[in-house]
C-alpha cells in the first residue's frame, strides 16, 4: 500500500508539474507574441474563410443538365480555410513571423451526386473542417496558439519552432489542406508537412492519422500515385532533417508498408510531386530547399536556391539510393506532373514548370505584394537584370517535357506549350498512370487578374493534345519551338475556377470520352458554381452548371469518387 501511495504521490506530482509548465509556456507565448491579421486586398476576398454550412443543403442545376450517363458519386475538393477569420500574423521581442499563402486549415467541399427511385438527379452540398489534433488543439482555445513557423525574422521563427515543440511536442500545425486521395477504399486528405488523415467521404468527419498501421512515421506527400495494374501506392516524405527524402510502397490492401528507402538526399528539397511508370518511381529534385542552418545564419528557411542544381531520378520501385539513375536536367521549379511512361529506352515525364517557385515568396517575407505581382505577369514581359536576376513573368508555368535515355544518359527537354498562357494543377485519365496517353488537361492562370491581386487566378481550363502539334511554330530567344496542340475551354470575365477534375465515362475504351468538373467562382455576383464540361467537346459551354449555397473560397486539388455500385 505504502509503495502504491508513492507511486500514484509521483504521478500526481509529475502531472502538476507538467500541467504548471504548460501554463507558464502558453502565459510566456500570449504575453511575448501578438497575433494580428493579414489584410486581404478587396481582389483577394474569394481567398478568405468561410464558415461550416452544417447540415447537407440540397442544391439545383440551373444551367443546363447533369447528364444521364454521368456516374453517380461525390465531387470533394481540399483548400486552406484558416480560423479565426484569416492568415496571421505575429509580431514579438524576437521579431515578425506570418503564415503564408499555403497555410490555413483543410477545408473539404462536397457535392453529392445521387439518383433517386426514379432516376432524377439529387444533389446536395456541405462542407466541414478537416479536423486534425491540431485543429482541435486551437478550435477548443478559440484563438490562435501556434506561431506561424514559414516566414519572418530567423529569431522569431527560431523561437516559435522551439515554443511550438515544447507546448504542442510538434513545430508547426497540421494544415491537412492540399489534397484528397482514396486507397484500399479508404480516402484521406493530405498536405506536405504531416500525415494523412482518414476522412468520411459521406459526412466528412475526420478519422485517425494514415501511418500504414504504425509503419510510416514521416510527413506523407500530397500526391501519392496508384498503380492501376497493381493498386501499389507509392509515397514519399520529405524533412527538414536527415532523413531529407524517404521513398515507401504501400500494399494493395493498405495494410502493410512493402518498401521504405531513404535515398540519402545531401540536402532538404521541398519535392511535391512524384512520378511513376510500370517499372518505375520518378523523383523530382529541384532546387527548392529547406535549410535549419541556413535559418539560424539570418537567412530564410525555405529558398529556392537559384544556383543550385535540379534533377530527375529513376529509381526501380523497389530500389534502393544506390539504384537511382540520376539526370542533371535545366534548374527550374516544378510542383505538379501529368505522367510518366517508358518508351523504348527513355523515361518520359510531362510537368509544368516555371523559372521560380511560388513558396514561400519574397526572402523573409518582403514586398511580398510586389514579388508576386510582377511574377505572375505575363511572360512577354519577362526580363534580366545585368546580374541575371529575373525582373517579371518568373511564375509563369509551362508544359515541359523531359526524356531520359536510359541506356545512353542522355537527356531530352522541350517546352510543349508557348507563351500565351501559364498553365498548373494537370490532369489525366488514371487509368492511363504510368503509361503513354493522348491527352491532358489543365487549369490556365489569368496573368492580368492574378498580377493585380497577388495570387493566382485560373480563368480558363485547357485540353493537351499530346500527340498532335500546333500548327505555328513558336520562336523564343531566337530557339524555334514545336509545339504541342491546345484547345481551351474559356470561363466568362471574372470567373475563375479551382480543385477541377478528371470524370470518366463508365465502359468507355476512349482516353477522353469524359467530363471536366470544377468549381467555379463569379467575382462579380460572388455566386459559386460548378461547371461540368464535355471533354470531347471542350470547347463548348458547360453542359451544366450548379449553383451552390454559399461562396466556395479558392483552393487546391480536388477528386470524384463514383459510388462502389458504379464502378
Amino acid at each position: 500500500m505504502k509503495d502504491l501511495l508513492k507511486t500514484s504521490l509521483r504521478a500526481d506530482v509529475s502531472k502538476t508539474i507538467k500541467n504548471t509548465s504548460q501554463r507558464i509556456l502558453d502565459a510566456f507565448v500570449d504575453s511575448v507574441f501578438q497575433f494580428v491579421d493579414q489584410p486581404l486586398l478587396p481582389s483577394q476576398k474569394n481567398f478568405a474563410p468561410v464558415e461550416e454550412i452544417g447540415e447537407d443543403v440540397e442544391v439545383i442545376c440551373n444551367e443546363g443538365n447533369v447528364p444521364a450517363d454521368f456516374p453517380e458519386g461525390i465531387y470533394i475538393r481540399n483548400g486552406p480555410n484558416p480560423l479565426f477569420g484569416g492568415l496571421k500574423s505575429t509580431v514579438s521581442v524576437f521579431g515578425r513571423t506570418s503564415h503564408i499563402w499555403i497555410e490555413g486549415e483543410g477545408m473539404l467541399h462536397a457535392l453529392y451526386f445521387m439518383k433517386n427511385a426514379h432516376g432524377d438527379w439529387s444533389i446536395s452540398y456541405k462542407n466541414r473542417y478537416v479536423e486534425s489534433e491540431t485543429f482541435k488543439i486551437e478550435k477548443q482555445g478559440n484563438k490562435p496558439a501556434f506561431v506561424p513557423t514559414i516566414e519572418g525574422d530567423s529569431p522569431a521563427i527560431l523561437a516559435a519552432a522551439l515554443l511550438n515543440m515544447l507546448r504542442f511536442g510538434m513545430v508547426s500545425k497540421q494544415i491537412s489542406n492540399t489534397s484528397i486521395f482514396e486507397h484500399s477504399g479508404k480516402f484521406y486528405a493530405s498536405a506536405e508537412n504531416h500525415l494523412p488523415q482518414e476522412i468520411d467521404i459521406f459526412t466528412l468527419e475526420t478519422f485517425d492519422k494514415g501511418d500504414v498501421n504504425g509503419a510510416w512515421d514521416r510527413a506523407f506527400t500530397s500526391h501519392p500515385k496508384k498503380d492501376p495494374r497493381n493498386g501499389e501506392l507509392v509515397i514519399m516524405g520529405i524533412d527538414a532533417v536527415k532523413p531529407f527524402f524517404v521513398v515507401g510502397v504501400v500494399s494493395e490492401d493498405g495494410k502493410k508498408l512493402s518498401h521504405k528507402v531513404d535515398l540519402k538526399f545531401d540536402r532538404a528539397t521541398l519535392i511535391h510531386e512524384l512520378g511513376i511508370t510500370e517499372k518505375y518511381t520518378v523523383i523530382m529534385d529541384f532546387p527548392l530547399t529547406i535549410d535549419i542552418n541556413r535559418l539560424i545564419n539570418g537567412g530564410p528557411l525555405i529558398k529556392y536556391d537559384k544556383e543550385g542544381y535540379a534533377r530527375i531520378g529513376v529509381m526501380p520501385r523497389y530500389g534502393n539510393a544506390d539504384s537511382v539513375q540520376w539526370f542533371e536536367v535545366e534548374k527550374h521549379c516544378l510542383f505538379h506532373n501529368f505522367n510518366s511512361f517508358e518508351d523504348g529506352n527513355e523515361v518520359v515525364i510531362r510537368g509544368c514548370r516555371s523559372p521560380a517557385a511560388f513558396i514561400p515568396g519574397p526572402d523573409n517575407g518582403l514586398n511580398k505584394f510586389e514579388w508576386f505581382s510582377k511574377g505572375l505577369k505575363p511572360i512577354e514581359t519577362f526580363k534580366e537584370s545585368s546580374t541575371g536576376s529575373t525582373q517579371e513573368g518568373f511564375l509563369f508555368a509551362r508544359v515541359c517535357e523531359w526524356r531520359l535515355n536510359m541506356e545512353t544518359g542522355e537527356v531530352k527537354e522541350r517546352n510543349l506549350t508557348g507563351t500565351d498562357f501559364p498553365m498548373d494543377f494537370p490532369m489525366i485519365n488514371e487509368h492511363f498512370r504510368g503509361v503513354k496517353q493522348k491527352y491532358g488537361y489543365t487549369q490556365v492562370r489569368d496573368c492580368m487578374a492574378s498580377s493585380s491581386c497577388g495570387m493566382s487566378k485560373y480563368g480558363s481550363l485547357a485540353k493537351l493534345y499530346f500527340e498532335e502539334s500546333d500548327s505555328k511554330l513558336s520562336v523564343k530567344e531566337g530557339k524555334g519551338e514545336h509545339l504541342i496542340k491546345v484547345e481551351y475551354n474559356r470561363f466568362a470575365e471574372n470567373n475563375f475556377c479551382s480543385g477541377s477534375v478528371f470524370v470518366p465515362k463508365g465502359g468507355s475504351s476512349e482516353e477522353d470520352d469524359s467530363w471536366i468538373v470544377s468549381f467555379v467562382h463569379n467575382e462579380d455576383t460572388d455566386v459559386s458554381q460548378v461547371h461540368i464540361i464535355d471533354a470531347q467537346k471542350f470547347s463548348s459551354k458547360p453542359i451544366a452548371k450548379i449553383t451552390l449555397p454559399q461562396r466556395v473560397p479558392y483552393g487546391f486539388h480536388g477528386i470524384f469518387i463514383t459510388m462502389p455500385h458504379q464502378a
